[in-house]
């Protein structure tokens, strides 16, 4: 069924095939977004944050593969689009931030070219006509034009990389801009001119944002929405403000109820356990084994994204 107007992603597992066996990364994501909407995806390294943007992005590759499932985006399943259909979608009406800036740049080509190539090849223009675009994205990510645009990657400092992505993401206008742990390298001054620039642009251009993170505070302060994982699985989904002040699922208890709150003294209590090896996950709900609610049906039965409230879905047999 489909609930977001831009965006819906249903039944997406995706596996890697290793020595050690297959690792069952993504095992039935549901996930939807609107137009104009930011919806965060947050959970622990390891969850399936990451695999989930690669795969709306249609950038699994072996060892990985998707193996069932629907993207459904603009109208248009994308896991039967063809990989020229994809080149007419992936850098144009879906852009992404990736997680490491300095990595994800060219390191032999000059930060200019990189970003007048990325019009060029959504527009169909020349890179040389491409360049007239070049200095307006950079002096909108707050850089100075003349000096970055001769650059070289191991040039930049961390932020001025990641601005340099930013600027090269929404240098072609998309649609969906999927935003993948962009603060995460970045110092706590930079992270807020980031996110408060990140703040800006999405206003301004209106795209719908997907924001990835383990920081439940940036999730808070940016996204108008929230999508928490545990272990390759979508558990809870709800408004931000509802999601932190009423969360329904025991692993987003347990995650907020971790987070210190400044200028209150209370105890932090942990979640006990390990997550599971998703090489050999648990049987039925992947939680169970750290779950101090854990019954019968838990170890058998995987529990579905079920509306337990308006616009409050929780998959946990506990309302189901």
């Amino acid at each position: 069924m489909e609930r977001g107007s831009l965006l819906n992603v249903s039944g997406l597992r995706v596996i890697f095939h290793t020595y050690r066996g297959t690792i069952k990364a993504l095992n039935g994501v549901e996930l939807w977004l609107n137009e104009e909407e930011r919806l965060g995806i947050v959970g622990e390294t390891g969850c399936g944050k990451s695999v989930t943007a690669l795969s709306i992005m249609r950038l699994i590759e072996q060892p990985g593969e998707i193996i069932d499932g629907s993207i459904i985006f603009a109208g248009h399943d994308l896991l039967k689009f063809s990989e020229d259909d994809m080149d007419k979608i992936r850098g144009k009406q879906i852009s992404m931030i990736f997680q490491e800036p300095v990595a994800a740049l060219n390191p032999v080509f000059k930060v200019g070219f990189q970003i007048a190539e990325t019009i060029s090849h959504s527009r169909g223009i020349s890179v040389k006509d491409a360049y007239a675009e070049v200095k307006e994205s950079l002096e909108m990510v707050g850089l100075d034009w003349q000096r970055t645009i001769d650059l070289y990657a191991h040039e930049l400092s961390g932020g001025m990389a990641q601005r340099v992505m930013i600027a090269m993401a929404l240098a072609v206008k998309p649609k969906l801009l999927i935003a993948d742990e962009p603060t995460s390298a970045l110092d706590v001054t930079i992270q807020a001119q980031i996110l408060e620039l990140l703040d800006k642009l999405v206003t301004v251009g209106k795209n719908a944002v997907i924001l990835i993170t383990h920081d439940l505070g940036i999730a808070s302060e940016f996204c108008d929405r929230v999508a928490v994982m545990y272990a390759g699985n979508v558990i809870e989904v709800a408004s931000s403000a509802e999601i932190f002040d009423q969360p329904l699922h025991p692993y987003t208890k347990g995650l907020i109820e971790s987070i210190p709150v400044i200028g209150k003294s209370r105890e932090l209590v942990g979640i006990p356990g390990v997550v599971p090896d998703l090489v050999d996950p648990p049987t039925g709900c992947r939680f169970h084994p750290r779950c101090k609610h854990v019954f019968d049906k838990c170890y058998s039965d995987l529990p579905s994204l079920t509306e337990v409230k308006p616009n409050h879905h929780v998959a946990c047999h506990l309302y189901q």
